[in-house]
């Protein structure tokens, strides 16, 4: 009988690989970094957002003031433009012309100072007649003034040979004239007063043959502006 030797069989096998050793440290440091990064960020939007979200605030308050403060020049309309004396021939010596006109302060918080008002009366641009009107006066905020005012002897100056241009315009119907308010205001705002303007409200008026208003005329707005 044969012994049955055992052979021993070894196995090969490779290198053992070695563990990889995570550096705690730097892995910590990381994500700290990371982190703060984020931290960051957040914190620049927050603050971007907030000073933009005031900003905008800011902005729409003053835009709101700008518009409420905002000083809106006076509205004129023409009334009453007469001139009675239209109808005569050779009457221009006694002619005598009359007229109403309303001053309309539309701010809601400003009011208006008049140191003067003056009033003239042309006819195809040169001038007729002028007169003062009203003494000096505080127009309150949404308030209206009615201004009169008359031109006759000494205020209108009218020649004969302008009395038959008028007689003229009155045959074809209607005579055109233009009456021009000169005032210098200040605006006033709480207990601030701004500095002088000098307005003028330059309002056309057309009368018939008899010489009172046209209708296409009345109630008329008169364009307003600064000099």
């Amino acid at each position: 009988m044969h012994n049955n030797d055992h052979i021993p069989v070894h196995h090969v096998q490779g290198p053992n690989p070695k563990p990889v050793k995570l550096n705690r440290h730097h892995t910590m440091r990381y994500y700290a970094h990371r982190v703060h990064e984020s931290l960051t960020t957040r914190v620049s939007k927050m603050i971007c957002a907030t000073f933009l979200g005031l900003l905008f605030i800011v902005g729409l308050i003053t835009f709101i003031l700008w518009l409420s403060l905002r000083p809106h020049r006076p509205r004129f309309h023409i009334h009453e433009f007469n001139i009675p004396g239209l109808t005569q021939d050779s009457g221009f010596e006694n002619a005598v012309i009359t007229f109403k006109v309303s001053a309309r302060n539309s701010n809601q918080n400003i009011g208006v100072y008049y140191e003067s008002m003056d009033g003239a009366v042309y006819y195809r641009d040169t001038k007729i007649g002028y007169t003062p009107l009203l003494y000096p006066f505080y127009q309150q905020p949404k308030n209206t003034t009615e201004v009169d005012g008359d031109l006759s002897g000494a205020t209108l100056t009218v020649s004969s040979q302008r009395w038959s241009e008028f007689q003229s315009d009155r045959a074809d119907g209607s005579v055109v004239f233009r009456l021009e308010l000169t005032s210098v205001i200040r605006f006033k705002i709480s207990t601030w007063d701004s500095k002088r303007h000098t307005m003028h409200a330059n309002c056309n008026v057309g009368v018939g043959p008899d010489g009172s208003l046209l209708t296409l005329y009345k109630d008329k707005r008169c364009p307003v502006y600064f000099s």
